[in-house]
């Protein structure tokens, strides 16, 4: 009788045992599959989308095919470009801001202008913390914030800077200017490579210089001399850099200006860009966003050097999150998927291999793998080279600082220049000074107050 007890006892408590493990193989499955569905059980969200970078249904350029990639990759979330926001792509914001019906992510033209209208949610929370955040470079992220806010998020980036054509250098027995060059060095470059009755010129236009060379000739300052809200056109920096481009000028080494007629009969090309391709310029300033075409029609040895100084002068876009929309979060991981979030950036490159399509918008993400692969596909050791020192660059200022197109081009002077510009623009007169029609130094400190008067005005408009 005991034995029998035993018995029943050890069965009851293998049956007990076993029951047990079973019940937890099943919750343990039942987990597993809860885990492998998550992206199914999230709720499902549609984004309306806007930027004019999404071309035509027809052309189905890599844009829409990342759209259509990020949708495999996020199922959940369906995208729909809004067509309806076109240009004058500001004007269209507003009639849709009006009406209630802005898009959840928006390409950005201008700043000052979406925070004035207060169009841009507050990503500051979103970003804390997040990795692609956090690879952006310090001089990109800078301008991304507006009263410690996180307003806006890079969409893309550009250097600008010169090209130079190695080869002709070569061919005449000179030594090819390099990234970090001297502004003493290019401007021996420039004209010791200048052969007019050949068909050979040193530049391809002068307007540029006044830009960049105050932030080559001093380190606390930006481009066109800009720095902490205000411009410093009074300074040395500035009139040495109006002086400089005069000399260029004045000196027969541009095509652009000083050229006669008879002597760009010499040339064969048209234009700047036409003789720059016939391999007859030595620098030729323009931004990355021109490597395809320079990849294509310039059939010589050619590089990237930037700026004198070395300072990496970034071009970006920007692309902002609506403040009405209802789905920040999934508005954050598709602009990032689209932009800088390293997913996102090596999806590209693997759709754009897969269809043979090149990228000419440069990385913005910092992260060591994304620069490796794509600089493994883009052959120009000068690009490279400037993204070491971009943590020291300076912003290409027009969408970021309020006030600065009226600053720099268009804000009127009262100067009479002409028959035909009885009221001169600010940029009139600079352009006028670089070809030597007036002195810069009779007008600057009138220009100073006007330039510095409309970034203020720009800078109130805000508040």
């Amino acid at each position: 009788m005991k034995k029998l007890t035993l018995l029943i006892t050890v069965l009851f408590l293998t049956a007990f045992i076993v029951g047990c493990s079973s019940n937890n193989t099943d919750n343990s499955t039942t987990d597993k599959n809860k885990n492998d569905n998550v992206t199914d059980s999230k709720e499902e969200v549609t984004l309306k989308v806007a930027s004019w970078r999404f071309g035509t249904e027809e052309d189905n350029n890599l844009e829409r095919q990342m759209i259509q990639a990020f949708m495999e990759d996020y199922p959940h979330i369906k995208i729909e470009i809004d067509e309806s926001i076109a240009d004058p792509w500001n004007d269209s914001l507003a009639t849709a801001a009006s009406a209630g019906n802005l898009p959840d992510v928006f390409e950005i033209a201008d700043i000052p202008v979406a925070i004035q209208n207060e169009w841009l949610y507050d990503l500051s929370e979103i970003v804390a913390g997040d990795a692609d955040f956090d690879s952006i470079s310090e001089s990109v992220k800078d301008v991304l914030y507006h009263d410690d806010k996180v307003i806006a998020l890079p969409s893309g980036q550009h250097f600008l800077g010169y090209y130079v054509n190695k080869d002709l250098y070569d061919r005449q027995n000179l030594d090819a200017p390099e990234y970090g060059m001297s502004i003493d060095e290019f401007s021996d470059a420039i004209r010791s490579v200048t052969d007019i009755s050949n068909g050979v010129i040193g530049l391809n236009q002068p307007f540029s210089i006044i830009e960049w060379y105050p932030a080559a000739a001093n380190d606390n300052m930006g481009i066109y001399t800009f720095n902490d809200g205000q411009v410093n056109l009074n300074s040395n920096e500035f009139i040495r850099g109006i002086n400089f481009a005069n000399s260029i000028v004045s000196n027969n080494y541009v095509w652009d200006e000083g050229l006669s007629d008879a002597q760009k009969a010499n040339f064969n090309g048209e234009n700047a860009t036409e003789v720059w391709n016939q391999g007859n310029v030595g620098f030729f300033f323009d931004g990355s966003w021109s490597i395809g075409w320079m990849a294509e029609q310039s059939d010589f040895n050619w590089d990237f050097v930037g700026i004198p100084g070395g300072r990496t002068v970034v071009v970006n876009d920007f692309m902002g999150i609506s403040k009405s929309t209802k789905h920040a979060e999934e508005a954050y991981l598709f602009t990032k998927y689209m932009t800088y979030g390293k997913e996102g950036f090596m999806k590209r490159l693997a759709v754009a291999d897969a269809n043979g399509e090149k990228i000419n918008n440069l990385p913005i993400s910092t992260d060591q793998e994304v620069l490796d692969e794509f600089f493994s596909r883009l052959d120009v050791p000068g690009i490279l080279e400037a993204y070491n020192y971009i943590d020291n660059g300076v912003a290409n200022l027009p969408k970021i600082v309020p006030g600065y197109i009226d600053a720099r081009w268009n804000a009127p002077t009262g100067v009479q220049l002409n028959a035909e510009i009885p009221n001169a623009s600010i940029g009139q007169l600079i352009d006028a000074s670089v070809r030597g029609e007036v002195k810069i130094e009779d007008y600057i400190s009138q220009l100073n107050d006007l330039a510095n008067q409309k970034l203020q005005e720009g800078a109130d408009a805000l508040n």
